[in-house]
């Protein structure tokens, strides 16, 4: 039996979006939430994904308490190093060249609040980029993907063509862990 109660998406993101869509969720109505995403001092990249998943949530589940709220955020890290969205090409490009010839790990932040109680939940998917020229990194800076994007790349475009290992869930580099985010859903009673 599923819960009919409203389910917000608490992102600007269109990839989170398009994701639910991917598995038939749509939520009822999408509502940004505006945060300051800086990391905390020492803050390790898990703690980071998690902790702006929540406060995502939390942020509109205020106003909505009659909602369930999906909060959800992905963090970059090479090492202990977090990548954020590129500020400029200039930046993009400096993550490219530390990306290049060896693996991270993206982890996804994912939240859940109904009736005033956080559901949350951490993934982590270790990528592996190829070694990169020059001119590969010329060639995707110039296709503008990096806008916008943690660690500066989105994987399911052209940088595709750079990753040579995923191990983990693909959705949580693009932006949502697909799965994590059914089987919460399901098992708060929120599929429909």
């Amino acid at each position: 039996m599923s819960d009919v109660r409203p389910l917000i998406l608490a992102s600007q993101s269109p990839r989170r979006l398009d994701l639910l869509a991917q598995i038939g969720i749509t939520p009822d109505s999408v509502v940004p939430a505006e945060l300051d995403e800086s990391p905390l001092k020492n803050e390790a990249p898990g703690q980071l994904a998690r902790r702006l998943a929540q406060a995502k949530a939390q942020a509109v589940a205020v106003s909505r308490t009659d909602a369930a709220v999906i909060g959800a955020d992905t963090v970059v890290a090479c090492g202990r190093r977090i990548l954020a969205k590129p500020a400029d090409a200039a930046e993009a490009r400096r993550f490219l060249t530390l990306l290049s010839g060896r693996r991270h790990v993206v982890h996804g932040g994912l939240c859940v609040i109904v009736d005033g109680r956080a559901h949350v939940r951490h993934v982590a998917t270790r990528v592996g980029v190829k070694r990169l020229s020059d001119q590969e990194i010329d060639w995707y800076l110039d296709s503008g993907e990096w806008h916008g994007k943690a660690g500066g790349y989105a994987i399911q475009g052209r940088a595709a063509a750079f990753v040579d290992l995923v191990n983990g869930s693909y959705s949580n580099v693009v932006g949502l862990p697909l799965h994590e985010t059914a089987q919460l859903l399901g098992g708060l009673g929120l599929l429909r």
